[in-house]
């Protein structure tokens, strides 16, 4: 299904369906295909707004984690989104992250999938490896455990990407932005009911770090899936929708008395 983007100042967003707001950020090659099985079953239940993160648009001096931040938080602001539930995969979850640090009073839970911020495996030493299709094919094809999901749109999309110098320049600014920026020291700040969900088969950001993210944060739940790598709300869509329909539906029910 394919969703109206709507434009509000220089913010472009898909929003779709009404209630409490559900705002996915996608990670650095990411897209809002990445998000399509979960905008289409979770509409129906929450307002779910997507912001097309600017990863390749901004100024090389503010293409960062925290400009990306920056940039979540005047988003929020002009489509006057409190009380969110923020979800993020891969570098979407590290900007999630920096931004529930720095502005905690707006977010009501956090839900972070293969998330960078503490630990993570690059593209390599030879990234990017600029006009070798098969390479970039076989990179991209690493991000799940099945290798088919890696369709011929989604891997012409990243070959395009690094195959652009300037776009190439910014994605590596990106991800060394997203290495120096260890959030370790101060995840015990986040307060907010976080919820964690891995692929078992993860060989970006592996199932350690997960562990390691669920150890840190105080109130933060793990759920692992079998068979699956990197993205697990494109890989295996409907357990990845249950496991967080549930977990935002406990955060609804009232408090039980002892």
């Amino acid at each position: 299904m394919d969703y109206e983007i709507k434009q509000q100042d220089k913010y472009k967003f898909v929003e779709e369906g009404s209630g409490e707001p559900l705002v996915l950020l996608h990670g650095l090659f990411g897209a809002l295909s990445n998000f399509q099985s979960l905008i289409e079953y979770f509409r129906h239940h929450y307002k779910v707004v997507v912001p097309m993160l600017p990863l390749l648009e901004m100024d090389i001096l503010h293409t960062s984690v925290g400009g990306l931040a920056k940039f979540v938080n005047k988003f929020l602001d002009a489509r006057k989104l409190d009380a969110v539930n923020l979800l993020g995969n891969s570098l979407g979850g590290h900007v999630a992250l920096v931004h529930t640090l720095k502005h905690p009073e707006r977010i009501k839970s956090l839900i972070l999938t293969g998330s960078s911020g503490l630990f993570e495996n690059g593209m390599g030493d030879s990234y990017p490896k600029r006009g070798d299709y098969e390479y970039i094919k076989k990179k991209t094809e690493l991000t799940f455990y099945d290798p088919n999901t890696a369709t011929k749109d989604l891997v012409d999309e990243v070959y395009s990407i690094v195959n652009n110098r300037l776009k190439a320049i910014k994605i590596i600014a990106l991800a060394k932005s997203a290495i120096r920026n260890n959030l370790g020291e101060e995840l015990n700040q986040i307060k907010q009911p976080t919820l964690l969900v891995w692929g078992n088969n993860d060989t970006i950001t592996p199932p350690f770090v997960g562990r390691e993210f669920n150890k840190l944060i105080p109130n933060s739940e793990l759920h692992f899936v079998d068979k699956c790598g990197h993205a697990p709300m494109m890989e295996v869509p409907e357990e990845f929708n249950a496991i967080l329909h549930k977990f935002l539906k406990k955060l609804n029910e009232p408090a039980t008395v002892a």
